[in-house]
């Protein structure tokens, strides 16, 4: 993907004046045409909506946000236990991700956990990157973690074909395109909790909560607490950016689009361009990273090109692509080992 460079807006108000209004998409709708049309203008405009009515229970949303905050709050020594792996797998302490260092002078100020889809270490998926076994806090000093994060990963997923589902109807294709092993049969998924603690980010000094960036996969499904800090710019090859704060809204998720969504409808519609910005106030999220599987060939779409409009991208094995970029975001793992030796 070509470099988005990020934008210099300081607005840092714990609640924004002016947030621009989501499409609202609700999956309990019998309604499918109007869902796709909401969805479709939705990605049209700025790539980022709602998601309603998904069918995760809000008590295992609040337990999740719960058992969230337990995991950042343990001691440093006791998280480093648990450390991202080379599998990425794991503990991401503070400034581990840098996602604009163009205009960062310093990796992102957020904590992170990352959480992959199971794959047992004797099965032979495992020797690739991505698969492993997940790490996992002790269940003597986080009773009931792993059981809560494990059916959460499991509900957000089946939320995830759900609107694939929709997004397939927007593009023209049949509606279980995306259910293909290679895609969301057999997909990379991971949910990232998030802790930002509670410091100003200052854009005109390279100090941010995540960097400007856009996600690698399909989509994201974004959960958040209460506290303002995304922004997405809708017009990401804009100069200047205009950047606007996206409203939390209990309940929902906030799903933005990938990168492989982007190759896919050649740039129809577009992946979203979105940073954090911390405002004094300790902010906690939960990210799930929609993800093709790693031997996935992504391609422009047959309804998607023309004679007219010819791929814009070269085809991309989705593995490689995801490889280089976390390479390319996250400190290489020796400096921790160099640390702690």
């Amino acid at each position: 993907m070509e470099k988005k460079q990020s934008g210099t807006g300081t607005d840092t108000d714990s609640v924004p004046k002016k947030v621009p209004f989501l499409n609202r998409i609700d999956l309990s709708s019998p309604d499918i045409h109007q869902s796709v049309s909401l969805l479709k203008q939705a990605c049209l405009d700025s790539g980022i909506f709602y998601v309603i009515n998904h069918g995760i229970s809000e008590e295992l949303m609040e337990e999740v946000f719960e058992q969230n905050k337990k995991f950042f709050g343990l001691p440093l020594s006791e998280k480093m236990k648990v450390l991202r792996n080379e599998k990425h797998r794991g503990y991401t302490p503070l400034f581990d991700e840098i996602l604009d260092p163009d205009n960062q002078v310093h990796g992102d100020l957020k904590e992170g956990y990352y959480i992959g889809v199971e794959v047992p270490e004797d099965d032979p998926k495992a020797e690739k990157p991505f698969y492993a076994p997940n790490v996992w806090p002790s269940d003597d000093i986080l009773p009931g973690w792993r059981h809560t994060m494990e059916k959460y990963h499991l509900e957000a997923l089946e939320v995830a074909r759900a609107i694939a589902r929709i997004i397939a109807l927007a593009l023209d294709l049949e509606a279980d395109f995306f259910d293909k092993q290679e895609i969301l049969g057999q997909p990379l998924a991971f949910l990232r909790l998030l802790k930002y603690p509670g410091q100003i980010s200052d854009p005109s000094n390279g100090l941010y909560g995540a960097g400007a960036h856009t996600d690698y996969g399909l989509i994201t499904l974004l959960a958040t607490d209460d506290v303002y800090g995304l922004q997405i710019c809708k017009d990401k090859y804009a100069q200047p950016q205009v950047w606007e704060f996206i409203a939390p809204l209990k309940g929902a998720f906030i799903v933005n689009l990938g990168d492989m969504l982007e190759r896919w409808s050649n740039c129809l519609f577009k992946s979203t361009l979105h940073r954090v910005l911390g405002n004094g106030q300790e902010r906690y999220s939960i990210a799930y990273f929609v993800e093709p599987s790693y031997d996935c060939l992504v391609e422009c779409l047959p309804t998607c090109k023309s004679a007219k409009n010819p791929p814009k991208f070269p085809p991309v094995m989705y593995g490689d692509y995801l490889g280089q970029r976390y390479k390319d975001t996250h400190i290489d793992l020796n400096v921790y080992n160099k640390l702690q030796s």
